[in-house]
């Protein structure tokens, strides 16, 4: 694999879940997130696949799950993020979509970051781990203000680690 990615939207707090949910409506983020990862691999938590409801489309959808029968339509079933990505071995570009304890086991691993922060403070159950700076640069970044579909300010940035 040449890349493997996080995707991740988080607020100023580093939140991004509260019961399994996300916790802002951004159209915005969400033909971001189609657009980067249409095409390639996504690999998640069982969590993250239930809040889902679905394999998303023109992907290829890895679940890792504790459980080792657990059978999804659709979907590649993983016993660890190792399993998950060896799974992946040949794939350009692979991304993580969550939840926290996927991103967290990832972020030692991952070459790039998609990350899309959303321009304010939520309440939460479910958080981000700190980004070092040390160990990343930004590519490139474009801030959006709120608008009539998107409820509040957010910048779209990139990362690879240094």
């Amino acid at each position: 694999m040449n890349k493997l990615s996080i995707i991740v939207a988080v607020s100023e707090n580093n939140a991004i879940g509260k019961d399994n949910q996300l916790l802002w409506h951004l159209p915005a983020d969400l033909k971001h997130f189609k657009e980067i990862t249409s095409g390639n691999t996504i690999i998640m938590g069982r969590k993250t696949y239930d809040s889902i409801g679905k394999p998303l489309p023109n992907r290829r959808n890895i679940v890792i799950t504790r459980n080792a029968n657990l059978v999804i339509p659709g979907v590649e079933v993983a016993t660890s993020l190792v399993n998950a990505i060896e799974l992946c071995k040949h794939d350009k570009e692979v991304f993580i979509i969550g939840g926290a304890e996927i991103y967290q086991q990832s972020l030692a691993h991952a070459t790039h970051i998609y990350l899309t922060r959303v321009h304010r403070k939520y309440e939460a159950d479910t958080f981000f781990p700190a980004i070092d700076s040390t160990e990343w640069k930004e590519l490139n970044s474009i801030t959006h203000g709120a608008d009539e579909k998107n409820e509040v300010a957010y910048t779209f940035s990139t990362m690879e680690r240094i």
